[in-house]
């Protein structure tokens, strides 16, 4: 089954958002980005609840920079606080993923058509996504283009390794794990030569959280004809 995709992403700015800088409204990105959010970005590419995005590893072109700025967030009582939010600046990532089929949705069964999504996600990564891509948030405008991973030089290419302490990986969500429980992961990342490499969502050595009860509430089967896709195939 052809399942595999590669892809660069850049922008001017990111934000990987490092949960424990939430607290006041203060915000400031990993140096990194997250499974999570990596995952989010190929959903704008191309995304139905056939299949499940998997992130194999991500590559980091450009050195690593950080910019702060402020900002006036929403007050969550109403009206606007001063905050300081650091960015990451001037980013550059090759991505390689594949897709799996969804085995809780039996609905879409006779969706799991082998090559249908390959040639769809391809051509959506051609022209930039089918919605706008995010670098961590939506301030931060983000764009896609085809490529090969590993080609090309990265800024990390001679640093055998990076360590990373403790980091948010994603979220296991109940239409994507069969349970009406949402959980967090987190782990501890490393990069060798500029690249990292994701373990599995379900792997042994990501620390699972219990966030709280969440029924699944995924969208109906409506049949190939959503978003145009038998168009697309022609």
């Amino acid at each position: 089954m052809k399942n595999r995709i590669e892809f660069k992403v850049s922008g001017k700015f990111a934000l990987f958002t490092d949960p424990i800088t939430k607290i006041g409204g203060e915000k400031c990105s990993y140096h990194i980005p997250t499974y999570e959010a990596l995952k989010g970005i190929l959903k704008s590419v191309y995304w139905k609840p056939t299949l499940v995005w998997i992130i194999d590893k991500v590559r980091v072109m450009k050195p690593v920079r950080t910019q702060s700025k402020s900002v006036k967030p929403l007050k969550y009582g109403g009206g606007n606080e001063l905050s300081i939010y650091t960015y990451l600046v001037d980013v550059e990532y090759q991505v390689q993923a594949h897709f799996e089929w969804n085995e809780f949705r039996p609905d879409m069964k006779e969706d799991r058509i082998d090559g249908k999504h390959f040639n769809i996600a391809t051509r959506m990564i051609e022209k930039g996504g089918r919605q706008d891509i995010f670098l961590g948030t939506r301030e931060c405008q983000g764009y896609v283009e085809p490529c090969v991973f590993g080609e090309g030089k990265s800024f990390y290419d001679m640093i055998d390794e990076l360590g990373y302490g403790l980091m948010f990986y994603g979220f296991d969500y109940p239409d994507e794990i069969g349970e009406h429980k949402l959980y967090s992961r987190f782990w501890y990342p490393k990069m060798k030569n500029g690249v990292v490499e994701f373990p599995r969502p379900t792997a042994t050595d990501t620390i699972r959280k219990f966030v709280r009860d969440m029924a699944p509430n995924p969208p109906k089967s409506v049949g190939l004809q959503e978003g145009g896709l038998l168009d697309e195939l022609d």
